[in-house]
């Protein structure tokens, strides 16, 4: 919504309360609730207090005084409250009147000025495919002496028994039959409906591979900052609609045993001067040897990158080999056991010419996320790497025969260990070493966390010891 617009309706009385939103290093939008007199163009350049010590890895109580700066063109109507303004906002320091260097979406806005000082590009473009599953209920209790997670879905075969309609989707059989076995067309439709009415276009919907309701909503490609905006209101517009239809929206990455995972793959490009620098129709997949160098980038820096792409210790169950996930540390044109594949749906078609990387998953801070990407893509262009020199494809047949293929780290502890020893997101300028120690030390706190439960797999395996 254009701001003068905003303004007006504040004026009328039609606009009733805004809501100033920001993200956290884990990726979880916090807000608190104007009354929309107080919102104007005077208090917006002033900021708004907050206290920063509350917020997980912001800062400590003696520096908590903290402010949120409102970013305008990011203005959109709640659709799940009346008479209510959201707008996105960027965190400040009073003391300085500077970006506070642990916001991440700061770390986005640095990422998308490090590429055009770079001089390789002018913006980067994303297209994240985020996967979730949409269930008709979650019940999970975790305590001393009883622990569990039960999950309900119309979908599965043998839920509910009583009752069941004989149209169900067996596990791995999700992509995708059509109603009435697809039991979510009517809530992806109005998802899709709702997200476009607040600006975020979106391109397609579908059911994913899994049973007990995993489905896929496509928005269309944007630039950084803004493709990460457009995540955080997808998942909001996802968990609220969800709770609407009195059901459960859940991005953990692998919530079933034994059926597909929920990805984010993410898509990118970079244009300069109005040309995709990744195309070239002579090179593999129409690719250029920019693209490749990136891909490189990417690939010889995999394990730092999924500290922020998989952040979770529930996503590297998701990433085990053998099992269809993307966990070959290699390139290739279709195949989708590759950590990257080049899409090659059309050919010479420069504007989509682009590269997706398959590991990602919809647990990670976007912000955080799409800008290690970029960092170490634009290393690997300016070291020139060949990602075909380093052994790293590309590979066209079955990806499994290649059994001294590296394979994704199968823990965040190793992941984290490789991110806290690397050094080239700090030396690009673009990740603050303190926001990177204060999230390192927020995911070593909650991998402790875990570690003290027992969970009933250790009984269910350990038992007869």
């Amino acid at each position: 919504m254009e701001p003068k617009k905003a303004f007006t309706l504040i004026k009328s009385g039609k606009i009733k309360f805004v809501d100033l939103r920001f993200i956290d290093l884990r990726g979880v939008w916090q807000h608190m609730t104007l009354s929309a007199h107080e919102f104007n163009q005077a208090s917006c350049r002033e900021g708004f207090g907050f206290d920063g010590s509350s917020i997980k890895g912001f800062c400590t109580i003696f520096e908590s005084d903290m402010l949120l700066k409102p970013d305008l063109d990011t203005l959109f109507l709640d659709p799940f409250f009346e008479s209510t303004l959201v707008c996105i906002c960027d965190v400040y320091n009073p003391g300085d009147g500077g970006p506070f260097e642990r916001d991440p979406r700061y770390t986005a806005k640095k990422a998308e000025e490090y590429l055009k000082k770079s001089g390789i590009g002018d913006v980067s473009y994303w297209g994240p495919e985020v996967e979730f599953f949409v269930l008709n209920k979650l019940s999970v209790h975790l305590g001393a002496h009883d622990s569990y997670v039960h999950i309900e879905s119309d979908e599965i075969p043998e839920f509910p028994k009583e009752e069941s309609d004989g149209h169900k989707i067996m596990p791995k059989s999700g992509y995708f039959p059509v109603p009435p076995h697809d039991k979510l067309q009517s809530f992806r439709s109005e998802m899709t409906t709702i997200l476009e009415s607040i600006g975020v276009p979106v391109e397609v919907h579908h059911h994913e591979v899994a049973t007990a309701g995993q489905v896929e909503i496509d928005m269309r490609f944007n630039s950084l900052v803004n493709m990460a905006d457009n995540v955080m209101k997808y998942k909001y517009v996802a968990r609220n609609l969800a709770k609407k239809y009195d059901m459960h929206a859940t991005f953990l990455p692998k919530p079933i045993y034994g059926d597909n995972g929920s990805g984010m793959h993410t898509n990118q490009s970079i244009f300069k001067k109005g040309k995709n620098v990744f195309y070239d129709p002579k090179g593999y997949g129409e690719l250029s040897k920019t693209g490749m160098s990136y891909i490189a980038g990417i690939l010889t820096n995999l394990k730092s990158i999924l500290g922020f792409t998989n952040p979770t210790l529930n996503s590297y169950r998701r990433l085990v080999p053998n099992f269809e996930a993307p966990t070959a540390i290699a390139f290739s044109k279709r195949n989708r056991s590759a950590a990257i594949r080049i899409p090659v749906y059309f050919k010479n078609m420069e504007k989509g010419k682009r590269l997706e990387l398959r590991c990602p998953d919809p647990a990670s801070n976007p912000y955080l996320a799409f800008s290690a990407q970029l960092v170490f893509g634009i290393d690997g262009i300016k070291k020139k790497l060949d990602p075909i020199k380093l052994g790293l494809g590309p590979y066209e047949e079955n990806i499994w025969d290649k059994k001294d293929l590296k394979q994704t780290p199968q823990s965040l502890i190793e992941v984290l260990g490789s991110l806290s020893k690397d050094d080239t997101l700090i030396k690009s300028g673009v990740f603050a070493k303190s926001l990177l120690n204060n999230y390192l030390e927020i995911k070593d706190l909650e991998l402790k966390q875990h570690a003290l439960y027992p969970s009933p797999a250790d009984f269910w395996f350990y038992s007869d010891i």
